[in-house]
């Protein structure tokens, strides 16, 4: 792990960046405290996506049925 203060960070942000890059971490000090650290991204976790945009099944129209009618029909048993 790397300490450096808040100044030397700002002085040299593309080389600590580089740094974390390569699986490093980097803590910056402010006034003699930590304030953050700067740790590699892990890929172990997908991104997850919001609920609209995640895939669903098509809806299921009874035969000679209207879309117009099957979401009153949805509308009308929903318990909301």
């Amino acid at each position: 792990m790397h300490v450096l203060p808040l100044s030397e960070f700002r002085a040299n942000a593309s080389a600590m960046l580089d740094l974390v890059a390569q699986g490093e971490t980097v803590r910056i000090m402010r006034h003699g405290k930590p304030v953050a650290d700067l740790v590699p991204v892990r890929d172990e976790q997908p991104l997850r996506q919001p609920s609209w945009k995640q895939p669903f099944d098509p809806v299921q129209l009874p035969p000679h049925a209207s879309l117009s009618q099957a979401v009153l029909d949805e509308r009308d048993e929903a318990t909301w």
